[in-house]
């Protein structure tokens, strides 16, 4: 049998990961299987055995994917090293902004499959482990780096203005990632929920506004 060059073999991988990704935006994760995705794509039992060997290993690299076309690296970062020429303040306005646009720009279904990822990770938490420990470290998700870059800013922030904030940093990280979650939550549900006093209501650039002004009347101390 004639050896399938490297680009027809990622091509194929690219194939049943899209499908995975359309499975995985209709039904939860964790209930998704490997029938479903040989029934997305069409493909035989065998062919997508060939490609990968189990549900897991087509999870993970649907994580690299979609954590790779979403990334906020390159504007979380260009903000950040701006931040000496602004106020502080007007810096985390700025990073919440563009995170609102984030959200619009990925749009319901990319933030669907989070949700469905979160309920992975509390119905089996060790099988989401595992899929996570193999992410290398430019294969996390956009979260996981807003996170550890807000965490070196807010310290840094607290001591060249010697704030005194009414919580500590770790506290402040951990309310930010609630809300990005609620605030996520809240768009998806208002987005694809038909009632008409739902649905286009959920504006996130007023969210993280709200959340912006929050967090910088906690590091003020007010």
């Amino acid at each position: 049998m004639p050896k399938v060059s490297e680009e027809y073999y990622e091509k194929k991988r690219r194939e049943i990961i899209d499908a995975a990704y359309r499975v995985c935006i209709r039904k939860p994760v964790s209930a998704v299987e490997m029938k479903d995705i040989i029934a997305e794509t069409g493909y035989s039992h065998g062919a997508i055995y060939r490609y990968y060997d189990n549900m897991d290993e087509i999870l993970h690299d649907l994580v690299v994917t979609v954590n790779s076309e979403n990334s906020i690296k390159e504007r979380l970062d260009a903000i950040i090293q701006n931040a000496d020429t602004e106020k502080w303040e007007q810096t985390i306005y700025r990073i919440f902004e563009m995170l609102a646009k984030q959200m619009r720009e990925v749009g319901t279904d990319v933030l669907k499959l989070s949700i469905y990822s979160d309920v992975l990770a509390m119905s089996d938490p060790e099988r989401t482990e595992r899929i996570v420990q193999k992410l290398g470290k430019d294969e996390q998700s956009p979260l996981l780096y807003l996170v550890q870059s807000m965490n070196v800013f807010l310290k840094k922030t607290v001591k060249e203005y010697k704030l005194k904030p009414k919580r500590k940093t770790d506290e402040i990280i951990q309310f930010i990632i609630a809300s990005y979650h609620g605030i996520s939550n809240g768009y998806v549900l208002s987005e694809c929920f038909r009632a008409d006093h739902v649905k286009g209501k959920y504006k996130p650039e007023l969210m993280f506004s709200c959340l912006a002004d929050s967090v910088i009347a906690i590091l003020k101390g007010e």
